[in-house]
């Protein structure tokens, strides 16, 4: 079973795909890019989890790796597996009856025991058979927390660009709230130069019933005496501040390993509450090399809708899952 296999090697699994540079943008399973993917000698390619999916098999793979990642824009599904049974001849419909709930659970009862023996909460097996397996069920943040598969409770994407009329770049974090089992999606982007000065913006989810007023700070390690920020504007469950930074800010930030991030609020009493965090800036570098070239092709137009949401991430299960 390839999922203990993963176990006894230690392994460290991700949600991912790779993306072959040679094939049209959204076009990886065509026959022009199978084409591309099956000849001979080394194919140039990027590793990515924006759009990937886990699901059916391959969640139970995912399962047995002793360190388990999936990013906030990546997604693991799960679905019931199918029970198919061929007999020989024609047996009476309660011998079939019998066979079928006899191997059902015995099914059960193997998925049930090799996800407790992954570390898993069964609550995660109680889910999974409540959703027919013609369907999915995407595992929520909270689920993929409490069912201890991801517990980081720190979560991000790569930086990434989009390539927009209006070019940028940017990566979205998901942050446990303390004291809770919720996460808070936050989102940060950096835009084209413009005036020796480089458009840097923020977005995070808030409760719309919380008071106090609200500070984000942030600081590249290269450069700690250099920091950028202010108080956001509340826009219904969000909080939004842009601002801009010089380029020995941008240098410092691509010379970096990690964006500092302070959020100090202050309530009507006048005290104060900080939550400190670190955002990865390994990527960075490449991505902004890539928001260079896009910006001097760009034309202006309306900026896209901001913040941006995660998309949601569907398909349909190609094979039965088998523990």
């Amino acid at each position: 079973m390839i999922g203990r296999l993963l176990r006894s090697r230690r392994a460290i699994a991700r949600v991912g795909r790779t993306i072959a540079t040679a094939c049209a943008t959204g076009t990886q399973v065509d026959a022009a890019c199978l084409k591309i993917k099956s000849a001979t000698g080394e194919v140039e390619a990027e590793l990515t989890t924006h759009h990937a999916m886990c699901n059916s098999a391959c969640g139970y793979l995912f399962l047995g790796a002793t360190s388990r990642e999936v990013a906030p824009d990546a997604a693991l599904a799960v679905h019931n597996s199918r029970l198919i049974l061929r007999f020989r001849g024609d047996p009476p419909p309660e011998v079939v009856a019998e066979a079928r709930r006899r191997r059902l659970a015995s099914a059960d009862r193997d998925r049930a025991a090799f996800i407790t023996a992954m570390g898993i909460s069964g609550e995660l097996d109680a889910l999974i058979r409540t959703v027919k397996f013609e369907s999915l069920h995407v595992l929520t943040r909270p689920e993929l927390f409490r069912f201890g598969i991801d517990t980081r409770p720190l979560a991000e994407t790569m930086w990434r660009l989009e390539k927009q009329a209006r070019p940028f770049v940017r990566k979205v974090a998901v942050m446990k709230k303390e004291n809770g089992t919720l996460f808070r999606t936050m989102e940060w982007r950096l835009s084209c130069e413009s005036s020796q000065r480089v458009p840097l913006s923020f977005a995070g989810e808030i409760d719309e019933a919380a008071v106090g007023k609200n500070t984000i700070l942030m600081t590249a390690d290269a450069e700690a005496g250099k920091q950028a920020g202010g108080s956001p504007v509340r826009s219904g469950k969000y909080e939004l501040w842009r601002g801009s930074i010089d380029s020995d800010t941008v240098k410092a930030m691509l010379a970096s390993r990690a964006l500092h991030v302070r959020e100090i609020t202050t309530m009507p009493d006048d005290k104060t509450d900080t939550t400190k965090f670190d955002i990865d800036l390994t990527g960075l570098a490449s991505a902004w090399i890539q928001l260079k070239s896009s910006c001097a092709l760009s034309t202006l137009s309306p900026i896209s809708p901001w913040p941006a949401t995660v998309p949601n991430i569907g398909t349909t299960p190609a094979s039965a899952p088998s523990p």
